[in-house]
């Protein structure tokens, strides 16, 4: 909070006075009392307190009202608190952190006096450092959101880009400062914990619920100005504990915030804790003997927090209501509490949370807190543990996004049947078998007799053809036909989507689905080029000794008629034998040649149709892998890419399965 240059005009009459008077007792006299604040953090006089008039004194919460930061401001001016003109209150030197400090000393008559002061000049402040595994978790974190922005909607992602940007903020602050908030239930003592940690009455502590309106903090040493902004609480609410050496030693590097209550009735209240729990490295959660096992406290905090054991501290507080061992039995059954929540213990030297039992009032109890929060803020690694944490929360948050019980993926199996399913739509069976019948059709045709040819010309002549029924049979094939390719591509994605969480499911079948348009049209042209080829099928070598053979019989039949022929006429000497003779050899020659090739032809045919068919089905094959498995793959390797990516971020290196 910077020096107000705008004052009313009583407040400088009252400075103007204290000036005179060379006191700032009498200047704190001549303002109006604090008393009176009521619940929603408003003073007597109808002002709320976070917009009280420059020159009214905050509430100390003991009675007393501290000075405002005009008055102050004028002391820096004059140079009246050291009498050196340098703006410092005391001979110790002014805090240089962009906080109100506030000083304590001890006057003659016994009071406490307050005193702010403000900086001259800005620290270096060393920033937070993340170690490796760490840093590598952040990294896969990044990635995982990147690649599942096209995939996942916002709101799944929402925490885990939060993460991250908390993450980057607190590693540009301060790495010697931990943040530790108290948090608490109404009526549990903390803000009168607050106050016995920083050895002074800061934090209002009353019968009137509730008291903490807003959260204050106190800062045991320099440096901490960003972190406090960082958490929204305004300059009027920043403080100084105690100044002694021993506390400066043992808490040196903590910044305490002392949270309104979680379970206030006020909203804006439990909005505040939410929304500073969420920003803080550690926390105290501080419990009485009546509300420890309050459901509220365990449901919405605790259990969702159990992942972050390691920066918490549960206390009971007001043990000194506790007869006898009562104190014990009430830390065991909290512990237990604690156990079902998740929350791991940090006894016996493993890491977890500390529950400790003090009483706030009579001070049991709250040098232990004391030793153990101070070697805890020593350790400096509370920030790292509480940025681990949350990365462990937002991992189980996308677990099942990304995990999966079973191996997902397309088996040669299922690419095998999808080809076949394509191939069979496509008719490469039934083209194959017509290869091989144009094969055999073929060889009739070059080695048959010229009288069978002859009469399988003429019988086709007289066959008559109206094109209506292939016609029609042509429609509903390509109709059956568009069915197997829709079932094929159903079936396909399917298989490649079981066992993938929803998410990623969905975008497999969207693939096979986007893939499938237009696949059938592709596939009948598939089949039009890769079919039969244009002209006559290749003949084999054999093919010219047949034909000369089938021509020789014919030759013979002719030549053995045209003998006879002669004799019948008289043109040639009667002889039956030899001319029947050629004549029978031809006749009985020629079908057996026909029947040879035949039989030699059915290899070469049966290759020709199985070359067909297989052309057919690699056509077909390629064909569905560029329009269906190759987008089903490049998303099944996305979802492999980013369960790789998650198993990184739940620092385990891999995913079940």
């Amino acid at each position: 909070m910077t020096a107000a240059t705008d004052r009313n005009h009583d407040h400088t009459d009252n400075a103007d006075h204290a000036d005179e008077a060379g006191s700032t007792d009498e200047r704190a006299a001549n303002r109006p009392s604090a008393e009176g604040t009521s619940e929603n953090g408003s003073r007597g006089d109808g002002a709320p307190e976070g917009e009280r008039p420059q020159g009214h004194a905050a509430d100390t919460g003991s009675g007393r009202a501290e000075p405002a930061d005009d008055d102050h401001a004028r002391v820096d001016e004059r140079g009246r608190a050291d009498g050196d003109g340098s703006g410092r209150t005391d001979s110790a030197g002014a805090w240089d952190d962009g906080l109100i400090a506030r000083r304590v000393t001890e006057t003659a008559t016994g009071h406490v006096a307050a005193v702010e002061s403000r900086a001259s000049s800005p620290q270096t402040v060393t920033t937070l450092t993340y170690d490796g595994p760490l840093r590598s978790r952040l990294e896969a974190l990044r990635e995982l959101v990147g690649l599942s922005r096209t995939r996942l909607d916002s709101r799944t992602l929402a925490e885990a880009g939060r993460v991250l940007d908390e993450a980057a903020a607190r590693r540009r602050l301060s790495g010697q400062h931990t943040v530790v908030a108290i948090a608490g239930a109404t009526g549990s003592g903390k803000s009168q914990l607050f106050n016995a940690l920083a050895g002074v009455a800061i934090s209002e502590t009353g019968v009137r619920r509730p008291t903490t309106a807003l959260p204050i903090v106190c800062s045991w040493s320099d440096g901490a100005s960003s972190l406090i902004d960082r958490l929204g609480i305004p300059g009027r609410l920043r403080r100084r504990p105690m100044q002694s050496a021993e506390a400066e030693a043992q808490l040196g590097g903590l910044v305490l915030v002392d949270l309104p209550d979680h379970d206030s009735a006020a909203v804006q209240h439990r909005e505040q804790v939410d929304r500073v729990l969420a920003l803080v490295d550690a926390i105290i959660w501080v419990v009485d003997p009546e509300k420890y096992a309050d459901a509220v406290l365990h449901e919405r905090y605790l259990r969702p927090m159990a992942g972050h054991a390691e920066v918490m501290f549960v206390v009971l507080n007001q043990i000194d209501r506790l007869p006898g061992e009562a104190t014990e039995q009430v830390l065991d059954d909290l512990r237990r509490l604690l156990d079902e929540d998740g929350i791991a213990l940090g006894e016996y030297g493993e890491p977890g949370a500390t529950v400790l039992a003090l009483s706030a009032l009579t001070g049991d109890g709250v040098g232990e807190l004391r030793e153990a929060l101070g070697q805890f803020v020593k350790e400096r690694g509370a920030p790292g543990r509480r940025i681990a944490a949350d990365v462990d929360a937002a991992a189980a948050r996308l677990r099942p996004a990304y995990a999966t019980a079973r191996r997902a993926g397309l088996s040669e199996e299922a690419r095998d049947e999808f080809a076949d399913r394509l191939a069979d739509a496509v008719g490469a069976t039934a083209a194959g078998e017509a290869a091989e019948r144009a094969w055999l059709r073929n060889a009739n045709r070059a080695c048959g007799t010229p009288w069978l040819r002859l009469w399988r010309w003429y019988r086709d002549r007289l066959e008559p053809s109206t094109g209506r029924f292939p016609q029609r049979a042509q429609q509903d094939e390509e109709a059956t036909a568009r069915q197997r390719v829709e079932q094929a591509v159903r079936t396909v994605a399917d298989r490649a989507s079981t066992g993938l969480p929803a998410p990623w499911a969905q975008a497999v079948r969207e693939a096979a689905a986007r893939g499938s348009q237009g696949l059938p049209e592709a596939l009948d042209k598939l089949a039009a080029r890769a079919g039969l080829p244009p002209g006559r099928p290749p003949r084999p070598g054999w093919w010219p000794v047949a034909v000369l053979a089938q021509a020789s019989m014919t030759i013979l039949q002719v030549m053995g008629g045209l003998w006879l022929l002669g004799q019948i006429i008289g043109f040639m000497a009667p002889n039956l034998g030899v001319p029947v003779l050629l004549m029978l050899c031809g006749i009985v020659g020629g079908p057996l040649v026909e029947w040879s090739c035949r039989m030699a032809a059915r290899g070469p045919a049966r290759r020709f149709g199985a070359e067909a068919e297989r052309r057919l089905r690699e056509a077909a094959a390629g064909c569905g892998r560029a329009r269906v498995l190759d987008p089903v793959a490049a998303e099944l390797l996305r979802y492999r890419e980013v369960r790789e990516q998650y198993g990184r971020v739940t620092g385990v290196g891999a995913v079940v399965r």
